[in-house]
């Protein structure tokens, strides 16, 4: 069982390697998501509504 101030002493120098984003890389990836976010959504929406066109159309092929 390990010593818990070596255990904190480990996790600190850990965190001490971590490279951390800057701002404008946190900033350019939020955008991106963003865009992303909204693309998909705009792709999934067209579709959606062609599916719903089709199946419609079908149905009143039927009617």
């Amino acid at each position: 069982m390990a010593n818990p101030i070596q255990f904190i002493q480990q996790v600190r120098t850990e965190v001490g390697k971590v490279v951390w984003p800057t701002k404008r890389e946190v900033a350019l990836t939020t955008v991106m998501v963003f865009v992303l976010a909204a693309l998909t959504a705009t792709f999934f929406s067209l579709v959606d509504m062609g599916i719903r066109f089709g199946l419609s159309e079908i149905l009143h092929a039927f009617n």
